[in-house]
């Protein structure tokens, strides 16, 4: 039935009557055809998306209360994600993904949680780990960039957070998969490093570093999964630091806190970025979902005059006067090392989406658009994505 709203003093029709008994589904229809972004007004409604391509219903923090509800549908061809909208809400349930004639309900446990029942087979667990792309160095004294946010359910996850529980798995659901690129040094011979990308698997979704804080004008490293450095200055105290994310990244360091011309370090997965005059970038973790322990999410360097230590594990190398700023490392989400006056900054390094089950769950099939390996380790199958987008299912 469609929403009423009845006064004060109102006297209800047998029709009225008869209709709030109607099946809870027999709601306004609110047709959507491209990506959107739910508001108040679609309590007690069913969302029904009708569009070819993949598309997002994002969810918002404080806009609906404990107890809330609406229907949500695929009609369309294109694959439904049903997201957060920002890291203020929560968005958990068995899949947040659907695909055509699939549907479920949207029930909040308050205004920042809520969860999809999708219904669906009990699934199967996947272990994961899920790295964002890391932030590009910042110039001219430039802070390093932030290691990519680092969410793991195996051995530890960043930001000093919990070890998260691996996530369930329902065969013949489709689910997406996100590699985010490191982000961009900076170019301008002054300016800031940009931030790295997204990381998603399922539900699961990893910030990318904050850039690396630029010298001229003097700049903040920007925050995200883990925070990129601030900047050097000639004289006086230098750029603020980026913050990290809780449960994925710390924040990096404040330019030029025992002397000037020293760009601070950039935030990693298991630390803060250095403030003082080594300029290091906070060090990563070393997660074993592959069977090795591999570091993952190291911040960069920070650039500027002096000697500075290298990046924590696969961070970027800053600079010391004369010498390379050095990218962060290929698909383990480290932050790029800042530059000098004029000189080679780094890039943020990618990052990286490995899952991890028991072979005797089913087969994975992995669609176009990602880049992917798959090993055995024992009973337990091991897929690593290295690049691209796109989404996996399993039969």
């Amino acid at each position: 039935m469609a929403i009423q709203t009845f006064s004060s003093g109102q006297t209800l029709t047998a029709a009225q009557m008869n209709d709030l008994q109607k099946n809870d589904y027999n709601q306004t229809v609110s047709a959507k055809t491209t990506s959107y972004t739910l508001v108040a007004g679609d309590v007690g409604t069913h969302v029904q998306m009708t569009a070819a391509t993949a598309t997002t219903i994002s969810v918002p923090a404080a806009t609906f209360a404990a107890g809330d509800s609406l229907f949500i549908s695929s009609q369309g061809a294109g694959v439904v994600t049903i997201q957060a909208a920002s890291t203020a809400i929560t968005v958990t349930g068995l899949s947040t993904t659907l695909s055509q004639t699939g549907g479920g309900t949207l029930r909040f446990q308050s205004s920042s949680a809520c969860t999809f029942f999708s219904g669906g087979a009990a699934g199967f667990d996947v272990n994961f780990l899920v790295v964002g792309g890391g932030g590009g160095g910042g110039q001219f004294y430039g802070g390093g960039g932030g290691a990519g946010g680092l969410r793991s359910s195996v051995t530890t996850t960043g930001g000093g957070g919990t070890l998260e529980s691996a996530t369930k798995i329902s065969k013949s659901t489709i689910y997406g998969v996100v590699v985010g690129a490191g982000g961009a040094k900076s170019t301008s011979g002054s300016g800031s490093g940009s931030s790295g990308n997204i990381s998603l698997f399922a539900s699961i979704f990893s910030l990318g570093g904050g850039g690396g804080g630029g010298g001229s004008p003097l700049a903040a490293g920007l925050s995200g999964g883990s925070g990129g450095g601030g900047a050097g200055a000639l004289t006086g105290g230098g750029g603020a630091a980026g913050t990290g994310t809780t449960n994925q990244g710390f924040a990096g360091g404040t330019g030029n806190t025992t002397s000037v011309e020293k760009g601070a370090g950039g935030g990693g997965a298991g630390e803060a970025g250095n403030s003082d005059g080594t300029r290091h970038g906070g060090d990563g973790v070393s997660v074993s979902i592959t069977g090795s322990s591999v570091a993952y999410g190291g911040g960069g360097t920070g650039g500027g005059v002096g000697g500075g230590t290298i990046g924590g594990g696969d961070g970027g190398g800053g600079q010391s006067t004369g010498d390379v700023g050095s990218d962060g490392t290929v698909n383990l989400g480290g932050g790029g090392g800042g530059g000098n006056n004029g000189q080679v900054v780094g890039n943020g390094g990618s990052g990286v989406v490995i899952i991890r089950y028991a072979t005797s769950a089913g087969t994975i099939s992995i669609g176009a658009g990602l880049t992917s390996s798959t090993t055995t380790s024992g009973s337990d199958t091991i897929v690593t994505f290295t690049a691209g987008s796109g989404t996996v299912s399993w039969s």
